[in-house]
């Protein structure tokens, strides 16, 4: 399984503030993002060295005030540095070569997409901050990060599920996935079973309901206002295991339901009390 994270610019910012994450035990090492050129792969080194000979305070968040008045909203100190915002956007787009799995040009494609307009306001910048990180530990799978209020965000720390409170600046481990996870629900049929070091691939964080898959086919429930998971199993052995996605959502009756996507081409759905397996789905795929 390739992993890696596809971004080379918050390997930077992360060495200049010397990031320290919410729990670094268990961590998982992401290799170095794929470069295409060896051009693009010097220019970043400079980038490095530059930013590093610069380093000097301690990481803080970037307010909207600051943002307004020019500082860079992730903190980069551009203006003490060798290479400029637009130089090195300009060279990593044009040199960069990301991962591509569509078929057709990028022109045909170009027109089936709804364009954005630039030079609109789609958001008004509150403040950044460099406190919280989240973890992707597959280049494509990226469903890992989860706002259920204006305040609330639900992301993967590493190992750790971890709730953020943008109005306390404060965040909070829901659910470590590198311990021992044992079950709370218990009744006769329920095909439950105690988990450990899950790798977590997929999230959703809906209805009080926290759900989350893993690479091997682990899928993990757990509600927001009780200690522990109420209900965590191996969805299947197959050696193509992985849990794609995940999902709560109510059904034409109103009760609620989890479900989930493997790999293996099945999509399960539980109920989203009991946890009991209602039906299962094998996924046909033509190319």
């Amino acid at each position: 399984m390739e992993r890696f994270e596809n971004d080379d610019l918050q390997y930077v910012v992360d060495d200049y503030y010397d990031v320290n994450d919410f729990n670094n035990d268990g961590a998982v090492v992401e290799p170095e993002p794929q470069r295409d050129a060896a051009g693009l792969e010097s220019f970043d080194s400079d980038f490095e060295d530059d930013i590093e000979s610069v380093m000097s305070k301690p990481k803080t968040d970037t307010s909207a005030e600051e943002a307004r008045n020019g500082k860079d909203i992730q903190g980069i100190p551009w203006e003490r540095l060798n290479f400029t915002r637009e130089r090195y956007r300009q060279t990593r787009v044009r040199e960069y070569k990301n991962y591509e799995n569509l078929y057709g040009s990028r022109e045909e494609m170009e027109k089936e997409c709804l364009q954005v307009e630039k030079g609109k306001a789609f958001y008004d910048f509150q403040f950044n901050t460099r406190l919280v990180k989240s973890t992707i530990v597959h280049f494509q799978l990226r469903n890992l990060l989860w706002a259920t209020s204006k305040h609330d965000v639900y992301l993967m720390e590493n190992y750790s599920v971890m709730h953020w409170s943008s109005l306390l600046h404060k965040g909070e481990e829901v659910l470590n996935v590198a311990k021992p996870i044992v079950p709370n629900l218990k009744h006769p049929g329920l095909l439950s079973q105690q988990l450990s070091r899950v790798q977590i691939s997929t999230m959703v964080v809906k209805e009080n309901l926290m759900v989350a898959g893993g690479f091997q086919g682990e899928l993990i429930c757990k509600y927001l206002n009780q200690s522990g998971a109420a209900f965590c199993t191996k969805l299947t052995t197959d050696d193509n295991a992985i849990t794609n996605a995940v999902d709560v959502y109510n059904n034409p009756s109103g009760a609620m339901r989890v479900m989930a996507a493997n790999n293996d081409a099945k999509i399960r759905i539980f109920d989203a009390e009991t946890f009991a397996s209602i039906n299962r789905y094998s996924v046909v795929c033509s190319f």
